[in-house]
């Protein structure tokens, strides 16, 4: 199941049976999984915004470990780090003796998610799609996995509300910007986002194009394709507080340089999982975004 898959039922057996496959989970695991934990008193949460919505319902005290994606709020990292979700250790997870795993699709390695369904302890993979949909979607499941679907449900209307506002404020853009969102520019490489990537997701949340197409995922671009892409505005992220790279050093890559964004030296930093979390606060970074990238073109 691709992350473009649009998620519109709250998991049920089958549709949970689906989601733990294309996780890479085993058919025979997933079957003796359910939607919601027996004892959901301590819960292991991988993936940033399972972490966050975790917290804005209210459910905190549940929570006996994260991932190193967890980063917001500031008390969740008082909480025992298991690790990166692409990286981790079943050793590391088991370790803190979770009575439930709460973890976002595409968690990994494949085998490290294959040991943890055969463990003891019941695990719920969390859809991820980069939408409206789908955070709304994320927000049910996890209030079902923990049985606060009456708070969730009240959660995701909030969500919801914010999220068409927000959207809104670019419904009357005419031009739309070209965004190329970099994730790195080692040796002088640009790993760019294509389709189905979060960035895509936000960028055309926030009334934007994404500057590049024709392929999925993250991929390098040679010095011809950035410049093919004539982006308006570079967009890149702040990985915990701090820049991976300066201003100057970005304009003056070649594949930057001619562009419209590098001529008119046009640079957009965001916080990580501020931007890409896809969670409780995407409509403030959608606002944030927005605003950035028309000014007082908004509203007009």
């Amino acid at each position: 199941m691709s992350k473009a898959t649009s998620f519109s039922c709250v998991l049920g057996r089958a549709c949970l049976v689906g989601i733990l496959v294309a996780a890479g989970v085993t058919a025979a695991a997933a079957q003796e999984a359910s939607a919601s934990f027996k004892d959901a008193s301590r819960v292991a949460a991988i993936g940033g915004s399972i972490t966050e919505i975790v917290y804005a319902l209210g459910e905190e005290k549940r929570l006996v470990a994260r991932d190193s994606t967890s980063v917001y709020p500031d008390a969740a990292l008082a909480l025992p780090d298991v690790g990166y979700m692409r990286a981790l250790s079943p050793e590391g997870v088991l370790s803190v003796d979770p009575s439930g795993i709460l973890a976002l699709e595409g968690s990994g390695p494949k085998e490290a998610m294959d040991v943890l369904a055969k463990a003891s302890v019941p695990m719920i993979i969390v859809p991820d799609t980069f939408d409206r949909a789908g955070i709304l979607e994320k927000i049910r499941v996890v209030g079902e996995a923990l049985g606060t679907e009456q708070r969730a449900d009240a959660l995701a209307a909030r969500v919801d509300a914010d999220l068409a506002a927000a959207g809104q404020m670019t419904a009357g853009i005419t031009e739309r910007k070209r965004v190329l969102f970099i994730l790195s520019t080692q040796g002088g490489k640009l790993l760019a986002a294509g389709s189905g990537t979060s960035a895509a997701g936000i960028i055309a949340m926030a009334g934007a194009i994404n500057a590049v197409d024709g392929f999925s995922g993250y991929k390098h671009l040679s010095d011809e394709a950035a410049i093919l892409a004539r982006p308006d505005v570079i967009l890149m992220m702040d990985r915990g507080g701090g820049r991976t790279l300066n201003e100057a050093e970005l304009f003056a890559l070649p594949a930057i340089a001619s562009t419209p964004a590098g001529q008119a030296r046009r640079l957009v930093h965001m916080d990580a999982s501020y931007l890409l979390g896809f969670g409780p606060r995407t409509a403030g970074a959608v606002r944030d975004l927005a605003t950035t990238l028309y000014g007082g073109d908004l509203g007009n």
